[in-house]
């Protein structure tokens, strides 16, 4: 089988080693254009990625250095609910050992909706989260009988480059040239790739890599893209680095703005930052000026402006075409989900394609089974903006105020708020999405969506007092390094 990859960077050479593979036969040719760099700004994973080096088998010796990774324990959120106890919070990745207290977590978070005085902070509950307050890495011990679950911050530029060599020598070809359209077979299917110099790259299957051109799924094949700007108001970003000044810590801070937000992602030699915005409420010289004043570096450092659009592909296989990454949707990057979703279609499309011998036989399937997806990430940040309780600018009060949201978001929103039983829903749905009822469970009541308290705090059904889970955390916190230490020593 022969197969075209049209774009490279981390979707593209993602794509590429996972095929590679899956289909250690198949002829595998990935084109890019030698004009478009990949965007190195700082980048955050969900544990996802982990999965993938364990699959594709490298470890993280071999490729964190390079592209100058560290760990990801969860994504620490500031100023988003002033109206919460606190001031942040944060939501970490659930690990294995966290069974033995997520439950205590959502019993006080029911007890909390009932009106009791009891703790509900996430940060508490889950041993992720006390080791991002300690700055150490997630990463156990031989003696540590429980599997520990991470993400990574690195360069996305550096990934990109990292994974295209490892790619070649697994046999990839690499191929640079600019595409400028795509011919097709008599049956309609994608015939080849045509570059500028009119040279033409047959294949039986076409990966769209392109990005926002949408080259093969859009332009050529006519796949309609759906727009979710109802939903989520952001669409450009501005991003500039600042110096290293510290221990890098363990999570990305999700920090609220004037009009969107400030992500501060810890790289091994920088930090990256970048300010998402909407231009609707605020102009490009604006929001970098904001940033420039909340980094505090005046003028020193050269900003990069980006626009997005927001939203996904109608279809993401169409014939004998699927598109990956940017090419087949996006939203806006507060949980880290794009190389989630790269990961997850891939995979997807190679049990479907495998099961279907080698068919479109599940085709619709597929379909089905990614778009439920994505609408399930976009409803789960859809919610960090409907429940803010900032009043400072029209953008948060008009976040506050959209009623564009999906059936299943407004049935979550409402068992929450009548107390019922999340996880019920959750299942009553089928939800396909990333984010779990202990996801939401973070959300929710570390925005302090909660009633006022009615009763006075009681031991009885406060189930963190009542068994011991500080203690208990912090014992087990203490089997795990530093994370400064550990870079610089076992994976340095």
């Amino acid at each position: 089988m022969r197969i075209a990859i049209l774009g490279g960077g981390s979707a593209g050479w993602i794509t590429a080693n996972l095929l590679a593979h899956a289909w250690p036969d198949a002829a595998i040719t990935l084109v890019e254009s030698p004009d478009i760099a990949t965007i190195g700004v700082g980048e955050g994973s969900t544990p996802t990625l982990r999965r993938f080096f364990e699959m594709i088998g490298v470890a993280e010796r071999d490729w964190m250095p390079r592209c100058q990774a560290t760990y990801k324990a969860g994504i620490r959120f500031v100023g988003w609910s002033p109206a919460a106890p606190w001031t942040d919070y944060s939501h970490p990745f659930t690990t294995q050992i966290d069974v033995h207290t997520e439950g205590a977590f959502v019993l006080n978070c029911r007890n909390r909706r009932l009106g009791h005085d009891v703790p509900v902070q996430p940060d508490d509950f889950l041993l992720n989260g006390v080791l991002a307050a300690q700055g150490r890495a997630p990463i156990a011990p031989a003696h540590f009988p429980f599997r520990m679950e991470y993400g990574y911050h690195f360069d996305a530029g550096l990934l990109g480059a990292f994974l295209r060599d490892l790619a070649v020598t697994r046999g990839v070809a690499h191929r640079q040239a600019r595409v400028v359209s795509a011919t097709r077979a008599a049956d309609g299917d994608l015939a080849a790739l045509v570059t500028d110099g009119g040279a033409m790259i047959a294949a039986d299957l076409f990966v769209d890599c392109s990005g926002f051109a949408g080259l093969l799924m859009e332009k050529t094949l006519g796949v309609p893209w759906r727009s979710f700007a109802a939903n989520l108001f952001n669409d450009a970003a501005v991003v500039l680095p600042t110096a290293m000044d510290r221990a890098p810590p363990v999570e990305t801070v999700s920090t609220a703005l004037t009009n969107g937000w400030c992500w501060t992602i810890p790289l091994r030699h920088r930090f990256g930052n970048g300010y998402v915005y909407a231009r609707d409420f605020l102009s490009a010289d604006a929001a970098e000026s904001e940033l420039r004043a909340f980094l505090n570096v005046g003028d020193a450092g050269e900003a990069r402006h980006l626009t997005f659009r927001v939203g996904q592909l109608a279809r993401h296989w169409e014939r004998n075409c699927i598109a990956v990454g940017l090419a087949q949707g996006f939203i806006e990057p507060l949980e880290a989900t794009a190389l989630h979703l790269v990961l997850n279609t891939v995979e997807q499309f190679v049990g479907h394609f495998t099961r279907g011998d080698n068919t479109a036989q599940h085709r619709d399937a597929f379909n089905a089974t990614i778009t439920a997806r994505i609408e399930g990430v976009r409803d789960y940040i859809v919610a960090h903006y409907k429940l803010n309780t900032r009043t400072d600018s029209d953008y948060w009060r008009a976040n506050a105020a959209n009623m564009a949201l999906s059936d299943p978001l407004r049935h979550l929103l409402d068992v929450w708020f009548r107390r019922g039983d999340l996880g019920e829903e959750l299942q009553r749905q089928g939800q396909l999405s990333h984010f779990g009822s202990l996801s939401w469970h973070c959300l929710l009541a570390g925005y302090g969506a909660l009633p006022p308290v009615s009763e006075p705090a009681r031991g009885d059904v406060d189930f963190h007092a009542r068994h011991g889970l500080a203690a208990f955390l912090e014992g087990c916190s203490r089997n795990f390094p530093l994370q400064d230490d550990y870079l610089k020593g076992c994976n340095g």
